[in-house]
C-alpha cells in the first residue's frame, strides 16, 4: 500500500533477488518515461523503495502521482 508523508507517496517493494527487483525497476523506468513523471527511488538487492511527488508543483502530490502509483502496481498485478 502506498503511504502519503513527507509530501511524498512512497511504497516499499521486495522481490526475490537482485534480478527480479532489477527487472521491475527496468519496467517502471519505461512506464515512467511515458508518462513524462520520474520516481526518486533506491535499490537494495532485492528491495526497491520509491517515492513520487510532483516536483513542477512545489513538490507536493498530487493525481500525476496517484497514476503513476496505481500504474506501478499494475505491473505487479
Amino acid at each position: 500500500m502506498w503511504k502519503e508523508e513527507d509530501n511524498k507517496l512512497k511504497k516499499t517493494f521486495k522481490f526475490s533477488d537482485f534480478k527480479e527487483a532489477f527487472a521491475f525497476m527496468t519496467r517502471v523506468a519505461f512506464l515512467a518515461e511515458g508518462m513524462n513523471h520520474h520516481p526518486d527511488w533506491s535499490n537494495s538487492y532485492d528491495t526497491v523503495e520509491i517515492a513520487l511527488t510532483s516536483h513542477d508543483k512545489g513538490n507536493k502530490v498530487t493525481n500525476r502521482d496517484h497514476d503513476l502509483a496505481k500504474a506501478i502496481d499494475g505491473i505487479l498485478e
